[in-house]
């Protein structure tokens, strides 16, 4: 819309489409049927513009239909100069749409007239009170100036009430442009806008200031929406202008702004029960005597569900007492203090606006006997007593979630609350909304990250028949309890076990959750049987490909910053202990009479810095009941001490012989300095076993087909020595058919293990560097079916590459009471 003082109009800020997708806008002919469609109307009805445009309004608006007939519900429309209230929409899928209806009367040329229909959901989107309050006044208020521009931009229809504007006649806007009828005025920036929707087919929406013709007060604010209208083929047909004055919104927005210093206070902590005091003692007394917040209970766990608008149902949601203020010494308003659980009232204004989600502005509160007041004994009293004679009930809440409501009453001024005020204090609490909402997240985020720590880590460590084993984990950020650290034990195969220990830079959520991603690596490749330095050079791989993810983008966070990782594999039947780290503090190896030592392991590059230095593995042969260390380096190095301080501290605490191995871990974490941890801390200890010659029995063949008998018997006999009938059968099929395939495929002399542990584990080597893969055999094949049957008589199979050639072996669980003859 456009002035005689166009030299102050200013377009404002530019609402986006989704802050009105509420509102739809439909121009209808003399007869009720549809003269022009838009895209706001058809996002509310799912009609498009063919489907509507030439029928009658009837297709969407039931009630023109009901009506005794279009023409009669048009000439009521005449007389009343249009018509507004709460009607129905009938959406394209079937739903029936509740629905503010508002229909005003346009005049065209030569005496022809046309309608528009103003339709938006009685439920509105969520959006700010600022944009509501532009919104509102288009839809349900007067007066609003309406006009139509064909596609020229000539004026084609008007309302009367478009006068009150711009102290334009009717006559004289008709048939022209806005650039014809203000000359020297800046029209050409509100036809460019025009032009823009014309091309684009969008909505736009702007607001002004500008004086009103009649009035020499000061500058009134207006919002001015133009809509682009479509014909039955979808094409522009003109623009739809709608004006409304926005003055009060445009106050509210000026007191927002000398508020807007203290505005800084809300959002400075991330504690919910201070960020609802901040709230009161902000609106206290500037807006009202006094202010209570309550808050949804479960917001500062973090857990379950939040409460959304409109979905509380029967049940209300538990509310507690957050902030509390008053002009009165001791807030004698409230019957609750900071902490307390509140009583709220099956039917009262909160819940209303608990089951709605919608502000409530109570100008004159009714306090007499008999009144919702009286539901809660303890409040109608000190209502009475204090004198409150005006309230407003706003709903705390962040997108669709109910964080809780404020309460604001007077009780000393005597001038009740006005709509204004309900706009200043929807503002206000939608500021304390996000820092609410900022905790309710950092608290489910702490949550999360305790969950997501406790099942990344083990539970519980298994060393089998190879390793006794104890740990500890100490998080540097013990409020949250989550950080990068990771240790695990893995079962291989042949008895053997895989450790590891690990760092990821960081902590938090984030180093966490890459933490997960590098523990499941080091597990798959430790399932491939992968020496330590192929594994760490994998790993290595992976990390710099995670680091690489969102890199490109300036402000995401890269996945992985980089880390260190110490592995190794410890083998019960040899006493072997194979290693290579990656930037890892070495190993502390703690013989049977304490003697404490630091293998010369080389130290190797941190995983992810994409050095290319191949990583070095080191063996070393444990004596049984030797106590190997795995740490981070949160454990040997603070702010005031080196690592080799730390280191020397740590062997001291470890050099003491018969003590058990959680009594070690205490004691080693103990030696820390008083001072709060600066990184994350981890300790695993394992204490080296050994299996029994008498467990494992081990023979050498001929690379011939002669092994493949022989084989079989031996491994019959040991199975029968150790009582271990059952397996007999079973067994030497696999033997047979392992045996086979390294006769086949193999080079070289064959050797047969079989090792008693917890599981009864058959391996076959031989000199061949090539590994078994199972195929499909076709039913003409004469071989091939040899690992499907070592499958399905296995609980799992696989092979491992060893220097000089490979293992294949194969697993089978030992029968429960299988009256089977010790073999200590």
């Amino acid at each position: 819309m456009t002035t005689t003082s166009l030299e102050a109009v200013t377009l404002g800020k530019q609402l986006s489409t989704s802050d009105i997708s509420d509102t739809a806008i439909a121009l209808l002919d003399e007869q009720g049927n549809v003269a022009a469609w838009t895209h706001t109307a058809e996002r509310l009805a799912g009609f498009s513009a063919g489907h509507v445009v030439g029928r009658s309004a009837a297709l969407v608006l039931p009630s023109f239909k009901a009506a005794m007939t279009t023409s009669a519900f048009v000439e009521r429309c005449r007389a009343e100069n249009g018509w507004s209230g709460a009607t129905a929409v009938r959406h394209r899928d079937g739903r029936v749409l509740d629905v503010s209806l508002r229909i005003t009367m346009l005049h065209g040329q030569d005496g022809t007239a046309r309608w528009l229909a103003s339709v938006t959901d009685t439920v509105p989107l969520p959006g700010d009170a600022t944009d509501a309050s532009v919104r509102g006044p288009l839809l349900a208020r007067t007066p609003i100036g309406v006009g139509i521009r064909d596609l020229q931009l000539r004026s084609t229809y008007v309302n009367d009430d478009a006068e009150f504007h711009d102290g334009l006649p009717r006559g004289r806007r008709l048939g022209r442009r806005f650039t014809e009828v203000l000359p020297g005025a800046n029209a050409e920036t509100i036809e460019t806008v025009m032009r823009q929707v014309l091309r684009n087919g969008t909505t736009e929406i702007h607001q002004y200031r500008t004086w009103l013709p009649t009035s020499r007060g000061p500058e009134h604010q207006f919002a001015a929406s133009f809509q682009c209208l479509q014909g039955a083929d979808g094409e522009a047909l003109g623009v739809c202008v709608i004006g409304a004055d926005v003055t009060a919104s445009w106050q509210a927005r000026e007191r927002l702004a000398v508020l807007s210093h203290a505005g800084t206070r809300l959002g400075s902590t991330l504690d919910v029960m201070q960020a609802g005091q901040e709230l009161a003692d902000l609106a206290v007394p500037l807006l009202a005597d006094h202010v209570a917040v309550d808050l949804e209970q479960s917001i500062s766990y973090g857990e379950g569900s939040p409460v959304r608008i409109g979905a509380t149902g029967k049940h209300l949601p538990g509310l507690r007492r957050a902030g509390l203020a008053s002009i009165r010494q001791g807030v004698p308003e409230s019957p609750w203090l900071r902490g307390e659980p509140v009583s709220v009232p099956a039917v009262s204004p909160f819940t209303d606006v608990l089951h709605a989600g919608k502000s409530l502005l109570e100008p004159v509160l009714d306090t007499a006997s008999g009144t919702w007041v009286d539901k809660v004994p303890e409040l109608a009293h000190r209502v009475r007593e204090q004198g409150v004679h005006s309230i407003m009930i706003v709903p705390i809440r962040a997108r669709r979630a109910l964080l809780g409501v404020a309460l604001f009453v007077r009780t000393t001024d005597p001038a009740p609350f006005h709509e204004v005020d309900l706009l200043l204090a929807e503002e206000l609490v939608g500021r304390a909304a996000q820092s609410l909402n900022n905790a309710r997240q950092y608290a489910r985020k702490h949550t999360v990250a305790l969950t997501l720590q406790r099942h990344l880590l083990p539970r519980r460590l298994t060393g089998g028949t190879a390793v006794e084993t104890a740990s500890r984990y100490l998080p540097a950020d013990m409020d949250h309890g989550v950080g990068g650290d990771w240790f695990d034990v893995i079962p291989l195969s042949g008895a053997r076990v895989a450790l590891v220990v690990g760092d990821v830079i960081g902590h938090g959520l984030h180093a966490a959750a890459t933490m997960g991603r590098l523990r499941t690596a080091v597990q798959t490749l430790a399932d491939m049987e992968l020496p330590p330095d192929e594994l760490l050079a994998h790993l290595d791989d992976t990390v710099q490909r995670l680091g690489e993810e969102g890199g490109d983008l300036p402000d995401q966070t890269p996945a992985v910053a980089g880390a260190t990782c110490l592995y190794a594999v410890y083998d019960p039947a040899t006493r072997r202990c194979t290693m290579a780290r990656a930037g890892h503090p070495p190993p502390a190896v703690i013989d049977p009479q304490g003697r404490v030592s630091y293998p010369d392991l080389p130290t190797g590059a941190p995983l992810g810095v994409g050095l290319g230095d191949p990583f070095e593995s080191v063996e070393l042969e444990l004596a049984e009941g030797s106590v190997l260390a795995l740490y981070t380096d949160g454990l040997i190095e603070t702010r005031d001490h080196d690592i080799d301080e730390g280191m020397h501290r740590l062997g001291i605490a470890l050099a003491q012989p018969g003590r058990s191995l959680e009594e070690l871990c205490d004691t080693a974490t103990r030696t820390l300095p008083d001072q709060a941890p600066c990184d994350d801390i981890t300790l695993l200890l394992v204490r080296a076993r050994s299996l029994s010659s008498s467990r494992v029995a081990s023979w050498s063949l001929p690379g011939d087909q002669s092994a493949v008998s022989g084989a079989r018997n031996l491994a019959a006999r040991q199975l029968r020595e150790w009582g271990l009938e059952g397996l007999v059968d079973a067994t030497t099929l696999i033997v047979s058919e392992l045996v086979t395939n390294a006769v086949r495929h193999g080079t070289g002399q064959i050797g047969l293990r079989l090792i008693r542990h917890q599981v009864l584990t058959c391996e076959v080597s031989d000199a061949g560097p090539c590994t078994p893969r199972p195929r499909r055999a076709r039913a003409t094949d004469e071989n091939g079916r040899g690992l499907f049957l070592v499958t399905n008589l296995s609980r799992r199979w696989g092979s491992r590459s060893v220097p000089g050639g490979k293992v294949v072996w194969a697993e089978q669980a030992l029968p429960h009471a299988s009256g089977a003859r010790s073999a200590q």
